[in-house]
This record gives structure tokens, sequence and C-alpha cells, in this order.
């Protein structure tokens, strides 16, 4: 839930989700419709039903994966998440690169900030410094929380800093972001995601037929067509004569 949504939008979701479906079985005997309503307005929906499609995958096998290979194989699971289950659920050995680890890696060795996109040459790096053994975890959680309270983005408390002293991009007098060229914020106003995300919003109330769903959303035919063709071809949207509604049964 917390891939691309601040953890403040996801707790409140989380808990009512979790006291709804406690276990992986609940969530894969729900509905789509069921489970993209409980999304609510998280954004990038596609997620909601990647998680009930693991939950499917989890309850046909009998148990939680817990190798990393097992969890990447799960639907909706990437190298990010696989590894941070390992560390964090089993307290296994696992390179954990959220953005604060990334930063806070960069800066050690010069620079204000990642690259935009991870690298191999990153990860081989970071793998250097993670401890094997229990102290593995200790270390991604560690690094993660500094880079979250101390060594942030935009006001690094180096002032405080234990590491000041020997933080290669402190001691070059912070230099620029090299890299911000590249970084493009994203956008929303105008976009096919915020178009897809109203379509979304209204069926999440009723069921509509096309003119009914145009009305309700307020777009112009133009950005409404394609969202809606996008949404009918993800399985996030289903047709049903003239009605156009959240998805009853599954595709699985």
């Amino acid at each position: 839930m917390s891939q691309q949504t601040p953890v403040s939008r996801v707790e409140p979701v989380w808990r009512a989700w979790m006291e709804r479906w406690p276990t992986p079985a609940d969530l894969a005997a729900a509905s789509p419709a069921e489970v993209l309503i409980a999304w609510d307005r998280m954004g990038y929906p596609r997620r909601a039903l990647r998680l009930q499609e693991a939950a499917r995958v989890i309850t046909e096998r009998g148990s939680f994966p817990a190798s990393y290979e097992e969890l990447l194989a799960l639907p909706g699971v990437g190298p990010y998440t696989a590894a941070a289950v390992v560390a964090f659920a089993y307290r296994g050995y696992s390179v954990v690169l959220d953005t604060n680890i990334r930063r806070v890696l960069a800066r050690w060795h010069g620079q204000a900030l990642p690259a935009p996109s991870q690298t191999k040459a990153e990860v081989d790096r970071a793998r250097s410094f993670v401890p094997h053994g229990d102290r593995a975890w200790r270390w991604n959680a560690a690094i993660m929380e500094f880079g979250a309270l101390v060594c942030t983005a935009r006001a690094p408390a180096c002032q405080t800093c234990p590491l000041a002293g020997e933080c290669e991009w402190n001691l070059a007098g912070q230099p620029a972001d090299v890299h911000a060229p590249r970084r493009r914020p994203q956008a929303w106003e105008g976009t096919n995601r915020q178009a897809r995300g109203q379509i979304m919003a209204a069926l999440r109330r009723e069921a509509h037929t096309f003119e009914g769903l145009l009305s309700a959303t307020g777009l112009s035919v133009q950005r409404f067509g394609p969202a809606l063709d996008g949404l009918l071809t993800d399985g996030l949207v289903e047709q049903v004569g003239a009605q156009f509604r959240l998805p009853l049964a599954s595709n699985a």
C-alpha cells in the first residue's frame, strides 16, 4: 500500500483493511469491487487487485513465502518489497534500498541525492555495507530511520549529525544535486491518471451509463474516452449491458 503513497494516507486505510480482511484467505474471497472500494483514493488502484491476487496465491500454497525469490514471485511484489519483507518480517539478510537509505549512502559518498533511477552499482555498493546475521535488519531499519529524521532531503540536520565529520558530501561543502536536471515533478492536473481517478471515484459510489459516468466526472470526452478504455483494459472497470461498474467477479 505504501508503494508510491505516503504512510500518513495509508495507515487509516490499512487499519480498516486488516480489520475487514485479517488473513490472505479473507482477502482472496472478497470481490474485486469490494477491494477497489476499500482501496479508496490511495491511487494506482491496480495495486489493490495485485494485492488480492497475491492473497489468492498465498492461500493456495497454504503459507506465506519466506524467501526473497518466493516473495518476488507474488503478483505486485518487486525487489524492494521482497527485500523489506525478508528484513523486517523475517529479520533475514537483504538490501532494502528505500528513498532514505539511498540518500544517506549517496551523501556518504559525496552526492547530494541519488540518481533518479536505481543502478546496479548502487545496489552493489549498498550490499557492501549491510552486515550479515541478526544485524542486517537492524542496519536497514537504522539507516532508513536516520534518513527520515536526520539526513532528510530538504533540510538535513548536519549540525547535529554524528557522521558530519566523515560525510563526503558535507566535507565537500554540500555541493548541489548533479542529477537535478533529470528530476521532473510528477504532473497530476490534466493527466490520464487524474481522469482515471475521477472515473474510479464515481464508480465507487454507483454504477453509471456512459453518459451518466461522463457527467459524474465532469471530464471532457477527449480525456474521458481514453481513461475509461484504459480502465476496462486493466480490469479495473467492467461493462455490463449499458452500465459501467467496478468488477464483481475475478478474472483469475
